[in-house]
């Protein structure tokens, strides 16, 4: 029972408003104003190579998944 309620008392919360903030001010302080959108664009592209590269690991997929499909079955002699 006591370590159920020192797990409990670990367990960090999701920031509220004066943090969230906090930490905005401080991402300003350390990149600077020009430096953000910079970063945002290439996090966008890194999102957008994955979901690419992830549509064409699942295309491949069921493309290997249909042609299994439509392989002839071997009649056995």
């Amino acid at each position: 029972m006591m370590l159920l309620s020192n797990y409990n008392s670990l367990l960090i919360s999701m920031p509220g408003g004066t943090e969230w903030i906090l930490i905005i001010l401080a991402v300003l302080i350390l990149f600077g104003g020009r430096k953000i959108p910079e970063f945002m664009r290439g996090l966008g592209r890194g999102i957008r190579e994955f979901n690419d590269a992830k549509s064409n690991v699942q295309k491949e997929i069921e493309d290997g998944m249909k042609e299994k499909d439509n392989t002839p079955k071997k009649q056995e002699a």
